[in-house]
């Protein structure tokens, strides 16, 4: 009996033990950011990002929105806010970043404005609102699909508002002439400012947000259903949607039946020992 049971307790564990690592191999995270390869004058300590997840933004900065008002922080995050720090003039990875958000917005089940915003924020001092509100029609154009002007807001400001954005997201950069080198990255926030997800490279996907809202939306950072989804379910690239991991499941629930199974074993075991060591005594 008992080499039944550790046969079936192996196996098990070998069920559990498979994909688990195919998981791991498959779903790590990058090494590197995705920041563009600086040339050989650029010092690159100078470059990159350091997330600061459960830190604040300051809400107190000042940019001016597209009509060329004066705005605060704070009254524009109101609750959760997707924040792409961009340059406007970047033909590269900046319009690829705001262009693949413009299109997967329409499927976030939530309503733009009133359950969260967007804002674009340019770390370039010298562009303009007229900038601004340029870049803002044609990305909202690009959705084809009715979106509030208020949901996603374009800002520009001054350099001093500008560094101090940047390194409170932990986002540093080089100015090139009349280029960047940037890191291509996206941040999260809480109603409060609070930092609570990071988003790297250009590629967004409906569901990878809608998650990340919810967990701003709680004031949540790194919130524990984040981990059951993404244990759960797989990312498909050829279908680029998540599906459901039915073997790691199965073999979860293996292991543990296993394990309830194997443990019961011990204890009626024991029980069973008791009475016969009590009449060897008597």
């Amino acid at each position: 009996m008992t080499q039944l049971v550790s046969r079936f307790f192996k196996i098990a564990l070998l069920l559990f033990l498979v994909p688990t690592a195919a998981y791991a191999a498959s779903e790590q995270p990058p090494k590197h950011h995705h920041t563009t390869p600086p040339p050989p004058t650029v010092d690159a300590a100078r470059l990159g990002l350091t997330e600061q997840l459960g830190k604040k933004l300051p809400l107190d900065l000042v940019f001016r929105d597209e009509n060329g008002k004066p705005v605060r922080l704070g009254e524009l995050i109101t609750g959760p806010t997707i924040i792409l720090p961009v340059y406007y003039k970047c033909t590269n990875v900046c319009n690829f970043l705001q262009g693949s958000l413009a299109g997967v917005l329409p499927a976030v089940k939530r309503k733009p404005a009133e359950e969260y915003r967007v804002l674009s924020i340019s770390f370039d001092e010298t562009e303009t609102p007229a900038m601004a509100a340029k870049y803002k029609r044609i990305y909202l154009d690009a959705m084809n699909a009715p979106f509030p002007e208020d949901g996603w807001r374009f800002l520009t400001g001054d350099l001093d508002n500008i560094h101090r954005f940047t390194e409170a997201i932990g986002y540093r950069f080089v100015r090139q002439g009349e280029e960047f080198i940037h890191p291509v990255a996206s941040v999260v926030v809480a109603r409060d400012g609070m930092i609570v997800r990071y988003f790297y490279g250009t590629t967004f996907l409906p569901k990878d947000l809608a998650l990340a809202l919810l967990e701003a939306n709680e004031g949540k950072v790194g919130a524990s259903i984040r981990t059951v989804v993404g244990y759960c379910f797989t990312f498909d690239p050829q279908g680029k949607t998540y599906v459901f991991n039915l073997m790691r499941v199965s073999a979860t629930v293996v292991i543990l039946c296993a394990g309830t199974f194997l443990l019961y074993l011990i204890l009626s075991g024991r029980r069973r020992r008791h009475p016969s060591q009590g009449n060897q005594k008597s």
